[in-house]
């Protein structure tokens, strides 16, 4: 809305505005008006087909006003349901490491504060929502330009592909890593009500009419509606007017494009002929991530599931219900009768203790006609097609919760399993690619919408010992330096290849115990990581040796440019692994090599070597807590400096 540029005058409205201001305005977008129709237009025309096509495998997947009198195959809706439950249940995980040396601690935040913000993104409900998309549609499209400042996260909104307007020429939304196939334009149809005009970032809408009805049929929108409607058995929609009172909604057109050289977010009203909302984004990224099922390179259309199990179902539904018709005519059979001795057809309606008068010998009077039962045939072509669709799509009966058809045993039952499993995998590899730039967007917005120094968010920590709430700030999330590393992995993978890690290391750890310089407390601790063990967890089993935290006041020290004192019954093998995590410093190598000279001295010198280890006390801050006053036992210790 509007504001006056003196901030001692109040702000103006747009409904205030005298009728020429208001009018120059729209002027001012007229060209943005013409490209947004035009582009519309054209993405229009282009999607027609599969609009039409959609529809009827709406109709497939849930028909509710079939006809009565005949069955509906259930094989898309089987699959279907299979397929996102495996998707939708291999959560993937997502991990930030930094770039950079003194990114570290900024990464492991936002690991922390990823996860919390997943439920109150309600994550959850928006990835059923954008795999369902995926795998109907082909390509699922996830918006994440706005940001709620309630929550402090980004609010994540899925398109429905029945509603959007595409680029024909785009092979994805934001293209390859150098933008090339990216979509000039994208636009999708919507309702909005008055609330949400007013809370939104809206201009010159106050005198808008709501929309009148429900039935123009070059709108997506409106025929998406018309077909939910009647595939749920509901009456049509167009039949009813919009509503009155500030409920009344407005349809419009909102999505990307560039015009004069930047990236707007725009909302069109009133049939497209005007601009209610004009927002200039930085960069040249659409804030759209786009999910695709079986991508075809350079190719916007993937493959969906429907694409391969449509035909499937329509051929096992014709088959279905000939067959049923075909059991029907069995059990209602049909007679021959001899009209030389029966005269009246209505003697056959049946009726209890009656009496039928016929000429002559009643017997063979009427026979049953003879008919055909069913063959093999159409069981084979139903097995046929069932096996086809299950072999399209990596869903095979083991998969969908039925017994296999045919013999078999377990081993044959679990190389299907493992196969199926491996076609899987492959579908949530690809899916890392879109969750990878999701979390992009989320730490996009966590840099550009976080007020450094004002605001905090407050992330649940769950540990060993219960829960603890940790606020952090902006410096605490944002890295210094270059924007962090996402990995995105599945659970199931990932869980896959820890246990088979951890039961390899488990006999390394078993053959290397035999070895007294084998540093077995790191590979305990390495191997509670592999079995899932948080780390607080580990550290409680595990908690850190004097040696260690020697070791890492050594490095602070190293670190401010003080000098830190080798003690000869120092674990010199400890020192130097917790030393390696320093950065590379004339300092740190000549430690390290302090640290070697006196292996040397305990191997060929014993005698210099004290045998009562426990009066050795740390340098530095740690050391001056640890030492009573007045002991100097340490210092009369032979030591090696760095």
């Amino acid at each position: 809305m509007a504001t006056d540029t003196n901030k001692n005058l109040p702000a103006v409205t747009e409904a205030q505005k005298p009728e020429e201001a208001q009018e120059a305005d729209r002027n001012e977008y007229t060209d943005l008006v013409k490209q947004v129709q035009s582009e519309w237009n054209q993405g229009w025309w282009h999607l027609k087909p599969k609009w039409d096509e959609w529809a009827l495998r709406l109709k497939l997947f849930n028909n509710q006003k079939r006809d009565k009198e005949s069955v509906g195959d259930t094989t898309l809706f089987s699959i279907f349901q299979t397929v996102l439950a495996e998707l939708y249940e291999d959560r993937l995980q997502v991990t930030f490491a930094p770039r950079e040396m003194g990114d570290e601690e900024a990464a492991e935040n936002l690991t922390i504060v990823a996860e919390y913000d997943y439920d109150i993104m309600e994550k959850d409900m928006v990835d059923y929502e954008w795999i369902f998309e995926s795998c109907f549609y082909g390509r699922g499209l996830i918006c994440t330009m706005e940001w709620d400042k309630d929550t402090k996260t980004p609010a994540p909104v899925v398109w429905s592909a029945m509603s959007v307007v595409r680029d024909p020429e785009a092979g994805s939304v934001n293209g390859d890593r150098l933008g090339r196939g990216k979509s000039r334009y994208l636009y999708r149809e919507t309702r909005l009500c008055k609330a949400d005009l007013e809370n939104g970032n809206y201009f010159d809408y106050e005198t808008l009419k709501p929309s009148e009805q429900y039935n123009n049929t070059r709108s997506p929108l409106d025929e998406y509606m018309r077909l939910q409607a009647e595939a749920a058995g509901l009456s049509d929609l167009q039949k009813h007017s919009n509503v009155d009172g500030e409920n009344a909604t407005y349809k419009v057109v909102e999505g990307f494009t560039r015009w004069n050289g930047k990236l707007y977010f725009v909302t069109l009203a009133d049939d497209m002929q005007r601009v209610i909302r004009a927002d200039e984004l930085e960069g040249d990224r659409m804030p759209i991530v786009d999910r695709v099922l079986f991508p075809i390179p350079n190719s916007w259309d993937s493959v969906s599931i429907p694409d391969l199990v449509e035909d499937k179902q329509r051929a096992r539904a014709v088959a279905l219900n000939l067959s049923l018709k075909g059991v029907k005519a069995n059990l209602l059979p049909m007679y021959l009768y001899d009209k030389n001795k029966i005269d009246e057809r209505t003697d056959f309606s049946f009726q209890f203790n009656k009496f039928i008068g016929v000429k002559g010998d009643p017997r063979n009077a009427a026979v049953p006609l003879t008919k055909d039962h069913l063959k093999s045939d159409v069981s084979y072509i139903m097995d046929t097609l069932d096996l086809s669709a299950q072999k399209a799509s990596a869903t095979p009966d083991i998969k969908q919760g039925a017994r296999p058809t045919g013999a078999g045993t377990a081993t044959r039952d679990n190389l299907v399993e493992q196969g199926s499993d491996t076609r899987y995998s492959l579908a949530a590899r690809v899916f890392g690619w879109s969750e990878k730039r999701f979390w992009q967007e989320y730490y996009r917005h966590l840099r550009e919408n976080f007020e450094d120094g004002i605001e905090e968010k407050t992330a649940r920590i769950v540990g060993s010992l219960g829960a603890t709430w940790r606020p952090f700030a902006k410096k605490d999330l944002v890295t210094t330096h270059k924007d962090p590393d996402i990995k995105i992995e599945s659970r199931r993978v990932a869980e896959g290849k820890r246990q088979n890690e951890a039961i390899m290391y488990r006999d390394y750890i078993q053959m290397a115990a035999n070895d007294p310089t084998a540093q077995v407390r790191a590979a305990l601790r390495h191997y509670g990581k592999l079995i899932g063990l948080k780390t607080d967890v580990i550290e409680q089993v595990f908690p850190d040796t004097i040696d260690e935290l020697r070791a890492e006041e050594e490095n602070q020290l190293i670190m401010d440019g003080k000098k830190a004192i080798v003690l000869p019954n120092d674990d010199h093998y400890l020192h130097m692994h917790v030393h390696n995590k320093l950065p590379d410093s004339p300092t740190k190598k000549a430690h390290i090599e302090a640290h070697k000279k006196a292996l040397i001295l305990q191997k060929f010198r014993p005698d210099l070597v004290p045998q009562a280890p426990a009066q050795a006390m740390p340098e530095g801050e740690l050391g001056e807590q640890l030492r009573p006053e007045g002991r100097q036992a340490t210092r009369q210790l032979p030591t090696m400096n760095a």
